[in-house]
């Protein structure tokens, strides 16, 4: 990742070489490494410091936080009371918004959707306003990996960050009054991201899903999950009806592995209520289910969910990141509309296409494991070793029914 050095040029270290540093460091009282640690963390520095910078170098807190592209409520405050005194100069710079970009063609049809090769920004510019009712965006993570696409993964924070701002504004314009909006991202971009929307939407969950690729990590706590962020246009989701699951059993005594406190006859028959750590979306590694040999892919599992949760048949989902194409093999299967964007090639999402009834077999099996609180064999294995099942309490209720009449 690059380093902008957004502190040391707001003190006047233009040229961040040792000599310079230390210069500063003595003028300040301010030990290098602290000098540093501002600087390669774009951290604000410590009141104590502050002063010192504001005394020494005639630098304000809030043109430091204006350098550093810290923007918090106090700097915020700041600039509302300045309004009148930046007007003047905030229109010198205003641009006239002419309209949208001409509508640019899509490459692919299917029976429910339309693929476009062209960056997402592009295409949704050309799109309505409110005309969809579910994002779900997957954005480059800026590792720096290299993808056929040839986009640049390894910009600095803020650049990555402020390109993710220009989308995600985009996003909000298209989403519909009561739509879902769903960020799948690493923990760190999240939680900046987060900050953003919840200027916006309105939250909903910080879902966390683990997958482990059991990767060699050291000088940190192993990173296992992903997060994914919901949130809504308005504080209610048109649609939100989320799967439940089965009881987690013992695979060889098939008792349960968790103690229910007692409330087994009040367990729900359609199964356990869905959590907000998802531990059951495995990373997809079989060649038979991996569309993209040449990067990470997400889950079937992922998006049937995400797409059964928030949408009917008939709404019309958007994913700006296209990838393997999961978004929209998954929406076509569930008779959802659809419409994507891919930057980097699209071959491998077309072709993808032309196996559709593979994945719909996989999204049939898939769908078999939810709302039940055991599935059939599970129930036939406790029902041998005479085991409480959901069966047991519905005979029971019957019963005090029959007595209360």
């Amino acid at each position: 990742m690059t380093v902008e050095n957004n502190f040391f040029n707001a003190i006047g270290i233009g040229n961040p070489t040792h000599k310079n540093i230390m210069d500063i460091s003595k003028k300040l009282e301010i030990s290098v490494d602290k000098l540093k640690y501002y600087n390669d963390y774009n951290i604000l520095p410590d009141n104590s410091d502050l002063l010192k910078i504001e005394r020494e170098l005639s630098v304000s807190k809030y043109l430091l936080m204006l350098q550093m592209e810290i923007y918090n409520k106090e700097f915020t405050r700041f600039l509302k009371n300045k309004f009148q005194e930046l007007s003047p100069i905030i229109s010198k710079f205003q641009q006239s918004v002419t309209g949208l970009k001409s509508k640019i063609s899509s490459v692919f049809y299917s029976e429910y959707g339309e693929l476009f090769n062209n960056d997402c920004i592009s295409v949704m510019e050309g799109l309505k306003d409110e005309s969809v009712d579910l994002i779900f965006a997957d954005p480059p993570f800026n590792l720096n990996k290299s993808y056929l696409s040839g986009i640049n993964d390894g910009l600095s924070e803020s650049d990555y960050l402020f390109w993710c701002e220009k989308w995600i504004d985009e996003c909000i314009r298209i989403l519909r009054t009561g739509g879902t909006f769903y960020l799948w991202n690493l923990p760190k971009w999240n939680s900046y991201l987060a900050d953003y929307l919840n200027k916006r939407l309105c939250f909903k969950h910080w879902i966390a899903t683990d997958i482990k690729y059991t990767l060699p990590i050291s000088g940190r706590l192993y990173p296992s999950h992903y997060s994914l962020l919901m949130y809504t246009k308005g504080k209610k989701a048109n649609t939100f009806h989320p799967d439940r699951l089965p009881m987690e059993i013992c695979n060889n005594c098939f008792k349960e592995l968790k103690d229910y406190g007692g409330y087994k006859d009040k367990m729900n028959p359609k199964g356990i209520n869905l959590a907000d750590v998802w531990y059951d979306i495995p990373p997809v590694r079989h060649k038979k289910y991996k569309a993209r040999k040449e990067a990470n892919e997400l889950s079937i599992k992922l998006l049937d969910r995400i797409i059964e949760m928030s949408t009917n048949p008939g709404d019309i989902v958007f994913d700006p990141f296209g990838g393997s194409g999961t978004t929209y093999i998954v929406a076509e299967i569930k008779k959802r509309n659809w419409i994507g964007t891919e930057i980097g090639p699209v071959d491998g999402i077309i072709e993808r296409f032309s196996r559709i009834e593979d994945e719909a077999e996989y999204i049939t099996k898939i769908r078999n494991s939810y709302n039940e609180l055991f599935l059939d064999n599970t129930k036939r294995q406790r029902k041998k070793r005479g085991m409480w099942t959901d069966d047991t309490f519905k005979h029971i209720n019957a019963q005090v029914s029959l007595f209360n009449e």
